[in-house]
């Protein structure tokens, strides 16, 4: 006669059977013991920015944030970490996990300390999400300065090499390489550095400077009131806002650094996570509302780069970049 098999024994088999065919299934083995992998974002996704509060950087993220946030289905608290032309929050979140759950809002004043070798960071360092904004540079002037046009101005600076002051980001910023590409063509004009935003345009109004280097979003105000003129436009072609502007193009002046806004992770970040952020992201731009505060600001409406178009075009302008900080003396 057959043996019974055990109870004991009966459970033992049928419990080794079940866990086989878990990992036949390929269910991992954290949820046969009861364990469930965790869904991402499962929690708020922390979002530093890497300047001040009230600039163009910081109302560029809370307005990202508040249009993803119901999206992703979770909060993305901005704080601002300013310091070190961005590296000091860059710096954070490189401390950080790669886990998707600290992200940075990014500025072409931080990229521009790579190839100045003043970055704590290289472009492989991080993952670069989406880029959100491109905003073309312009040369400002009070609403009564005596130039009226960019020829007065350049005629004046020729006459007058380094007499005219342009308030500016800083020393090796882009501000400050366009001016110095004005010098070689003739146009010699002093750069005078001031970190804050609200510092360079008090400046300019005050009449500390004749000259502000400044995109037209962070300065609408004061140009809707008349306080500050545009003489000259550094793009290919004229913005539909400002078209009486000529553009540095139309004046055979080969130099346009726009500024460009984006949000960036840290490298190893789980491509799925990287992927879920981006197209959040992305469906938050494509609203109504990003559109009109894009409109507002006077951002390029071809600012969207998603993750792979993104890093190949930050290591080009990386390779611009280092090319004329080399030639104007900057950086041996």
């Amino acid at each position: 006669m057959r043996e019974r098999m055990k109870p004991g024994r009966c459970l033992s088999v049928v419990v080794y059977l079940l866990f086989s065919a878990v990992l036949m299934a390929g269910i991992p083995a954290e949820e046969c013991r009861g364990q469930t992998v965790e869904k991402y974002p499962s929690r708020p996704i922390d979002l530093i920015c890497t300047f001040g509060a009230g600039g163009g950087l910081d109302t560029m993220a809370r307005q990202l944030s508040s249009l993803t946030q119901p999206i992703l289905g979770v909060a993305l608290p901005v704080s601002n970490l300013p310091g070190a032309a961005g590296n000091v929050a860059i710096t954070q979140l490189l401390g950080s996990k790669a886990d998707g759950y600290t992200i940075a809002a990014y500025v072409q004043d931080t990229m521009m300390t790579i190839p100045m070798g003043l970055a704590r960071h290289k472009v492989e360092d991080l993952e670069w999400l989406v880029r959100t904004q491109v905003a073309d540079s312009f040369l400002f002037v009070k609403g009564d300065s005596p130039f009226k046009t960019v020829q007065d101005l350049f005629e004046y600076a020729k006459a007058n090499p380094g007499k005219l002051r342009v308030a500016a980001t800083g020393f090796g910023t882009p501000d400050d390489v366009t001016v110095r590409y004005l010098e070689k063509k003739g146009y010699k004009m002093t750069t005078i550095p001031y970190p804050k935003p609200g510092e360079r345009y008090a400046a300019a109004l005050g009449g500390h400077t004749e000259v502000l280097y400044e995109q037209a979003g962070d300065v609408k105000q004061y140009l809707e009131a008349g306080q500050l003129r545009p003489l000259i436009i550094f793009a290919e072609k004229r913005l539909p806002a400002f078209p009486d502007v000529p553009t540095s193009a139309e004046l055979g002046l080969s130099i346009t650094l726009p500024q460009f806004r984006g949000i960036v992770a840290k490298k190893g970040l789980p491509a799925d996570c990287a992927q879920t952020i981006a197209e959040a992201m992305r469906k938050a731009m494509e609203t109504q509302e990003w559109k009109k505060f894009a409109e507002d600001w006077y951002i390029r409406p071809d600012s969207y780069l998603g993750r792979q178009e993104y890093e190949k075009w930050v290591a080009g302008e990386v390779a611009i970049l280092n090319k004329l900080i080399i030639e104007f003396g900057l950086r041996k």
